[in-house]
């Protein structure tokens, strides 16, 4: 697919010349990352490829083994090379691609320490850092759905003047949906300490920062951090004790692949002695 330039000139006569997030002002180039979010109809689950295109350095989070070579075309279409396979936790409903692919492409995998990953090549605590060219992302520590569930805040570039650029986006895995969150009866799953996490970490962030879940079920893509204080049917409005009472009470029923899923998903979804 081919993105028209579009070329404006400006009130004080400076040129901006906008391909795709590229623009050029008096021969300085901005280049904004690549965002690519990716669904799995089976599992109803998001991937998320960020790329940084002043190095070619990219991340995927939370990768599906049956997309394996799509994710794969992604990255060669925006020429881009993986850095990092990143899960927010061992999940239950899906096998992750993360191993095969570091093992195609050369990247590092990083998983939650808590979650029991053996085979990954860095373990991840709260307030660490993934880096890919200029471009950070902040591990923050989510517990609730599982133990060792993290979310990961996108927090972009250092300036030459030392400040901060937020990218302004979580990326929430099973912890935080649109309208939902995850479930908490299974995996080390605690109702209090999920209400914790969503309401004390993530929203703690600015009501602008935008949300980007692990899983929809309902055809939705992106949120935000102020609409979920005040409109989650699960959270808004809800005191702890209210949180914890609906989530012992959902009765669902046990999720189809939790039994080879989880297993398959510590080993980085690679074959188990490999």
């Amino acid at each position: 697919m081919h993105h028209k330039i579009r070329v404006r000139r400006l009130a004080n006569k400076q040129i901006l010349m906008e391909d795709k997030g590229i623009a050029r002002r008096y021969g300085r180039t901005i280049v904004e990352p690549v965002f690519e979010q990716l669904f799995d109809e089976e599992s109803s689950t998001l991937t998320y490829i960020l790329g940084d295109l002043a190095s070619c350095s990219a991340v995927i989070i939370d990768p599906v083994d049956h997309h394996i070579e799509r994710d794969l075309a992604v990255l060669k279409r925006m020429g881009l090379s993986l850095a990092y396979a990143l899960e927010t936790h061992a999940h239950a409903d899906h096998i992750t691609s993360a191993g095969i692919l570091a093992q195609r492409t050369g990247a590092k995998t990083a998983t939650p320490f808590h979650c029991g990953v053996g085979p990954s090549d860095q373990r991840l605590f709260d307030g660490d850092e993934i880096r890919f060219g200029n471009e950070r992302l902040e591990v923050l520590h989510t517990p609730g759905h599982t133990a060792g569930s993290v979310c990961y805040l996108w927090r972009g570039a250092v300036q030459a003047d030392g400040a901060d650029r937020v990218r302004n986006a979580v990326f929430t895995g099973d912890t935080l949906f649109i309208g939902g969150c995850g479930r908490t009866d299974f995996q080390g799953g605690d109702a209090g300490e999920l209400y914790d996490s969503i309401t004390g970490t993530l929203f703690a962030l600015p009501d602008q920062t935008r949300v980007y879940p692990g899983h929809d079920y309902q055809g939705n893509r992106v949120s935000t951090i102020g609409h979920e204080k005040t409109r989650n049917p699960r959270l808004a409005g809800k005191s702890r004790a209210e949180f914890i009472a609906l989530m012992d009470n959902l009765n669902l029923p046990k999720p189809k692949m939790i039994d080879v899923a989880v297993p398959a998903n510590r080993n980085l979804g690679l074959p188990q002695g490999a």
